[in-house]
């Protein structure tokens, strides 16, 4: 089990080929897969690697935010290599047997492209939001529980978040790019003093953020 960074799970594969015996089984915790998927399967060990990404976990980091049942009930998603089936099956039936969790098995492309706008998008706007209220607030201002709850992930590990940020870029630009649309509605909508459009702008948001919870 690689539980590095990703970059680091990367040279790991590299480090560890040499000494992986027959029949084992391998995989990962990181939060991007094409690129770990790619080089188990350039170094030889794409028959015994499935990589995975459970859904768990907090902003917090290190021992101190471990925590028993951390992983039941936690979606877990599992990336097979071309030819490691067998070993994505095994891997699953570890999560899922072992950590009460449940695995989804998910081609490493799809992944990244939807953990670009379910995970690494949210943390990119908690990081912005967080980097204006830093340089705009006034001096003493206090913030609330909306302020905190939309920036939490801001606090998150920088170092852990620029790799995950440049090993998905590709997919992680368009995402923020997209981002001009919605804003540009609520800007128009407040310019005209449009209440009907601000009131449809705000509903669609708060339906669809209800609707998580439901």
């Amino acid at each position: 089990m690689l539980a590095a960074p990703p970059a680091a799970n990367l040279a790991l594969l590299d480090t560890l080929q040499p000494h992986v015996p027959a029949g084992a089984v391998m995989t990962d915790v990181g939060s991007v897969k094409r690129a770990i998927v790619a080089r188990a399967q350039e170094v030889g060990l794409g028959s015994c690697f499935a990589g995975g990404h459970p859904l768990a976990g907090t902003h917090a980091r290190g021992f101190g935010a471990a925590r028993l049942g951390l992983f039941r009930d936690a979606v877990v998603y599992i990336t097979p290599t071309r030819d490691g089936d067998g070993a994505a099956r095994e891997i699953a039936h570890f999560w899922e047997s072992v950590l009460e969790a449940h695995p989804v098995m998910i081609d490493a492309a799809q992944h990244d492209c939807q953990l670009a706008l379910t995970s690494h998008l949210p943390q990119a706007v908690a990081s912005l939001l967080a980097h204006y209220l830093a340089d705009a607030s006034p001096p003493g201002a206090t913030f609330g529980p909306g302020a905190r709850d939309a920036t939490r992930l801001a606090a998150s590990d920088a170092t852990l978040w620029t790799e995950i940020f440049l090993m998905n870029r590709d997919q992680l630009l368009p995402a923020l790019r997209a981002l001009e649309e919605p804003l540009g509605q609520l800007e128009r909508a407040l310019e005209a003093g449009d209440a009907a459009a601000l009131t449809t702008w705000l509903t669609r948001a708060g339906d669809w953020r209800r609707r998580l919870d439901a």
